[in-house]
């Protein structure tokens, strides 16, 4: 099992030096990798009725690609992972050559969580469809994999039209990993058909979400892992090429607390995991002196 950070992105700031110091540390401490949240644009809810979302106008977003490449450039070998880029907010093409860019720059150290997202005025304001974004992202995926193992790729779809055209260069990764984000039944059957890796929320094992309401599936995990294996055997692929990760809240929960989620995580056959260490009002120090906590009372391998 690999074991990374969650990127405190809401609570570290734009300060450049305090993300280069915490992607050190982290390096530092022996994680596996660094994961990062995708926001393009923030909204106030004071003036959206009805408006639910976790995230507003006053949250802060680094963009998922540029402050991969930053982390990047003065890392040797830690992972970077982005979680969840919505997808079909984005040009395929564009977002095709930026990973590869991104992959080759970073000598093949990217994954990336995609989604289709639930915020319908950043749909809007960037000028993309909210109403077909599931049909949009299946094809994107077909047409990213494409674009990051042919030197030409030739496609006709309902979204796409690509006539004898490439991206150079391809990424060192051919295709580099996608893992789709999401609970609902149309993300479990993309999952099965056509994901690398999931990024689940299970409210059994994050007392958080169930109670801020976030997420109130009541199936079991392992109900729903079966669910995507049966459909990833219908549609051809073996189950066990589709990797899963978890995620440990460290705040407010004893060293103990850990320990049972992580083996909860590795019996579902987790083969990721990151921590998170937010929520708390910590500073740089406190975020690291965290980090350094749960590899010495658990650990970074498995």
């Amino acid at each position: 099992m690999q074991i990374g950070v969650f990127f405190p992105q809401l609570e570290m700031g734009p300060d450049p030096v305090a993300i280069r110091d915490f992607a050190q540390a982290a390096e530092d401490l022996g994680y596996d990798f660094v994961e990062a949240m995708d926001h393009i644009l923030g909204v106030d809810p004071s003036r959206r009725p009805g408006f639910r979302g976790p995230y507003t106008h006053t949250a802060i977003f680094h963009e998922p690609f540029v402050l991969m490449a930053y982390i990047a450039g003065f890392t040797k070998r830690l992972g970077l992972m982005t979680a969840v880029m919505v997808l079909p907010q984005r040009q395929t093409a564009l977002f095709a050559k930026q990973a590869a860019e991104l992959d080759v720059l970073s000598g093949g150290r990217l994954r990336i969580g995609i989604g289709v997202g639930w915020n319908r005025d950043e749909y809007e304001a960037v000028g993309a469809s909210f109403r077909d974004r599931g049909a949009r992202c299946d094809e994107q995926i077909e047409v990213l994999r494409l674009l990051w193992t042919q030197e030409l790729v030739n496609f006709k779809g309902r979204f796409h039209d690509i006539r004898d055209a490439g991206i150079n260069p391809l990424p060192v990764q051919r295709p580099i990993p996608l893992w789709i984000g999401g609970m609902a039944d149309a993300v479990l059957d993309r999952l099965g058909r056509l994901g690398d890796g999931w990024l689940p929320k299970f409210p059994q094992l994050d007392a958080r979400l169930l109670k801020a309401g976030l997420m109130n599936r009541a199936e079991a995990p392992e109900a729903l892992i079966a669910r995507v294996h049966a459909i990833a055997r219908a549609a051809g692929r073996d189950p066990a090429s589709i990797g899963l990760e978890g995620r440990i809240n460290m705040v407010g929960h004893s060293p103990d607390d850990w320990r049972r989620e992580l083996d909860a995580w590795r019996a579902l056959g987790a083969t990721h995991m990151h921590i998170h260490t937010m929520s708390g009002g910590l500073d740089l120090a406190g975020h690291i002196a965290m980090m350094r906590r749960f590899r010495e009372v658990v650990g970074v391998t498995a």
